[in-house]
């Protein structure tokens, strides 16, 4: 089975993630109006699916350590499906919300598995481009998501169609699971040599000499003899660092603001000057062009340039574009300051797509050791949604109390922080191993650098 596509449809649930958290956006337009939603509330229906999202990822790493990675994301499937067709039936606001919450938790789900998936089938060499389709997936999948909204913004009740669409790319990605093999890493922790060979022999082709990886696999489960595989380890010093990276770069990645734009990207358009529903969609279309555009150029980058580099350019980006988007409303709301913040917020987000974007879920896939990696991803991946839905809820009040200049320029001074927490913490990983990163991220130096090359 050619790897293309393995990893493309496995990243199709980057896809999903990306279509049901930007596919509110222009919904949420229409949404507000029929249900007579105050700013509050509108917070609520964005951020409902985040609380759900939380939920998802808290219990995913578990489940992924004990039934498998494909296993979970088969079921995962089937959850998109049903919470998609929730919301776009719903009648009331009551099941609108349920619906939310639904595909939150399939959010959730995704956004870990499928970076741990990929991490887990891909070689070192070229790691950092394959885990990184989850992320040019996710961004497509935004991108399509404005184009569906805008291509439906005239149509009675469209809002139910942009949020039932999200039932295709679902079975898609259901359907070509069926065809994925088991994480060989997976197999090989649960005492499945021979399955985890052959999973490999699938992934890398026939020819291809294995033994390398399968000597790296057998070196893994030597070290984890015997360890407990509790969720108390996870707080040990061999894991401080670790985790510190992972937490810290899950809630960096959300307190700087991006799913702001992601969420409520036409009505900050609207408020900056471009009236209309449709046009703020169409902005918001172009705004995801740039997200796709921009992650294609990490995916270029990060296994020569590196992981570190392109998280400080990126993060310095961040917070010059937040800048120049405090400064363009601190004018007011006219034509001439609309095509500024469409300016200022494709830049900001194309600064974030190099690197803050896709960096992050790769380097959470690498630094944890192989028996608690699933659940250490969990935990920050909840801490990454759970920010998530703090910022998100918080978003249009503090708008309206302190203005989008002011917010904007919050936003900037903890961009700066972060590259601070960068320089500081995180470590490079381009080209190494996972047992290599594994041993220096605990302080083993037992293991030397660069082994096992064919992680």
């Amino acid at each position: 089975m050619h790897y293309v596509f393995i990893a493309g449809v496995a990243a199709l649930g980057g896809l999903l993630f990306g279509y049901d958290t930007g596919v509110i956006s222009g919904a949420l337009l229409y949404i507000r109006d029929l249900f007579a939603l105050s700013p509050a509330m509108q917070g609520l229906v964005a951020a409902i699916a985040l609380a759900g999202a939380a939920a998802g990822a808290g219990f995913a790493g578990s489940l992924s350590d004990r039934f498998g990675r494909r296993t979970v994301i088969l079921f995962t499937a089937l959850i998109f499906i049903a919470g998609s067709l929730i919301s776009a039936a719903a009648t009331t606001l009551t099941v609108l919300l349920v619906g939310r919450v639904v595909v939150g938790v399939a959010i959730g789900v995704s956004s870990m598995l499928t970076p741990l998936y990929l991490s887990e089938m891909a070689p070192a060499k070229n790691r950092g481009v394959i885990v990184s389709l989850n992320q040019l997936f996710l961004t497509v999948g935004i991108f399509v998501s404005y184009l569906v909204g805008y291509g439906l913004s005239g149509v009675h009740e469209g809002w139910r169609w942009m949020l039932g669409l999200g039932a295709v790319p679902g079975a898609i990605l259901f359907i070509g699971m069926l065809l994925l093999p088991e994480s060989p890493r997976w197999l090989a922790g649960h005492g499945r040599m021979k399955d985890a060979e052959g999973a490999l022999r699938r992934v890398r082709g026939n020819g291809v000499d294995l033994t390398g990886e399968l000597t790296s696999l057998r070196k893994d489960l030597r070290r984890d003899d015997g360890k407990s595989h509790a969720w108390g380890e996870l707080l040990k010093p061999a894991l401080r660092n670790s985790m510190i990276v992972g937490i810290g770069l899950a809630i960096f990645q959300q307190i700087t603001g991006v799913n702001t734009v992601i969420y409520f990207a036409p009505t900050i358009f609207q408020t900056a000057g471009l009236s209309s529903a449709s046009a703020a969609i169409l902005a918001t279309a172009g705004v995801g062009l740039v997200n796709v555009l921009f992650t294609l150029v990490s995916m270029r980058l990060v296994d020569g340039l590196g992981r570190r580099p392109l998280l400080i350019w990126s993060l310095c980006g961040m917070a010059a574009s937040l800048c120049l988007l405090a400064f363009a409303f601190a004018f007011g709301a006219n034509a001439s300051v609309g095509w500024l913040t469409i300016t200022a917020l494709c830049l900001y987000v194309g600064f974030f797509a190099v690197g803050l974007g896709p960096v992050f879920w790769l380097l959470i896939s690498e630094i944890f050791p192989l028996r608690l990696r699933g659940r250490a991803m969990g935990i920050a991946t909840v801490a990454q949604w759970v920010l998530n839905l703090i910022v998100t809820a918080t978003f249009l009040n503090l708008v309206q109390a302190l203005g989008s200049s002011g917010v904007f320029l919050i936003y900037a001074a903890l961009t700066v922080l972060a590259v601070l927490f960068t320089l500081r913490f995180v470590p490079e990983t381009k080209g190494r191993s996972l047992e290599q990163i594994e041993a220096d991220m605990s302080g083993d130096a037992s293991v030397p650098h660069g082994a096992v090359v064919g992680r």
